[in-house]
């Protein structure tokens, strides 16, 4: 019998929507023990957001300043386990808050210790730079990453801005103004995660070649080279923002709502200049890109 846990926060229930889609083959295979840990930590956030609580989650979400667990003797968090699936959304460029708290608390440190984890992305669109701070964290604990599954918003960048922003303020997944595509993975490849079960599932019992390029044939991760470049710029934005934050106690509001207007401009008039400049220099990059798309496609970390 394998043993299988996931772990898994989802505000919205997308990404639990992924996953009901993506372990169905393992559910349905009787030599397959499946466990559920849906994290739970010592402060709500809420769905549909208000303004305040969204823009007040980002110094701690970027900065993955963590919170303690709700239930830290919860008795799925003391088995060994065959394989861990751990799924999480991106918050500010950085694993959600809730799967951060999970990834630096004892009971993961324990839990993942020498097992073979698989990460589940479910995203707008820049993931990439939040793998590598989850990856990091695995190192940490001496999980060993064998695979990566990432689910985005395919709309054009400024598009999923509009209807994503939509979404989690109203906590409607519809067409916004009945124009705007709806926002979010799109419901076909949400219910065709199921091959990338299938590929886990045949990895459990064989364990003959590699998880990740199995996972990859089955189109597991696509990799956007201009996304990644504004994921690393807007990273060290974010820092800077990020720590300045944290220290205004008193003042935190306005500064959150400084913030608030730097992230406006930083979309809607810095982005597309940066886009541009990339398009001039694209042919000139070839080669640093096929290395970038390489890397991130992998689990491999650099040390």
């Amino acid at each position: 019998m394998k043993k299988v846990l996931v772990v898994q926060f989802s505000q919205s229930g997308q990404l639990t929507d992924i996953l009901h889609h993506l372990v169905t083959p393992l559910v349905e295979d009787s030599a397959v023990e499946l466990s559920y840990y849906t994290i739970s930590i010592e402060r709500s956030f809420p769905f549909p957001w208000d303004k305040a609580s969204f823009f007040d989650a980002f110094p701690e979400s970027f900065l993955q300043i963590p919170y303690d667990l709700k239930d830290p003797q919860n008795e799925v968090l003391y088995q060994k386990y065959d394989l861990v699936i751990l799924a999480y959304q991106v918050w500010y460029l950085s694993p959600s808050i809730p799967m951060n708290s999970f990834l630096k608390s004892p009971q993961a440190k324990r839990l993942l210790k020498d097992t073979e984890v698989v990460t589940v992305i479910g995203a707008r669109n820049m993931w990439a730079l939040a793998q590598e701070k989850v990856k990091k964290q695995l190192l940490e604990v001496g999980a060993r990453l064998k695979g990566n599954i990432v689910l985005v918003d395919r709309n054009i960048n400024h598009i999923s801005v509009i209807t994503i922003v939509q979404w989690m303020f109203t906590g409607k997944k519809e067409k916004y103004l009945g124009v705007f595509p709806k926002p979010g993975v799109a419901q076909s490849e949400i219910e065709g995660a199921g091959k990338f079960g299938r590929v886990m599932q045949s990895y459990l019992h064989e364990k003959g070649t590699d998880l990740q390029p199995a996972l990859l044939e089955q189109g597991a991760v696509e990799i956007r080279p201009f996304l990644i470049e504004m994921d690393q710029k807007a990273n060290k934005m974010f820092k800077i923002w990020a720590n300045l934050i944290i220290k205004k106690k008193a003042s935190r509001p306005t500064w959150l709502k400084v913030f608030n207007v730097y992230l406006f401009v930083a979309i809607w008039f810095i982005s597309p200049l940066v886009y541009l400049i990339y398009l001039l220099k694209r042919p000139f990059i070839n080669t640093k890109i096929k290395k970038l798309k390489a890397y991130y496609q992998g689990v491999k970390t650099y040390v």
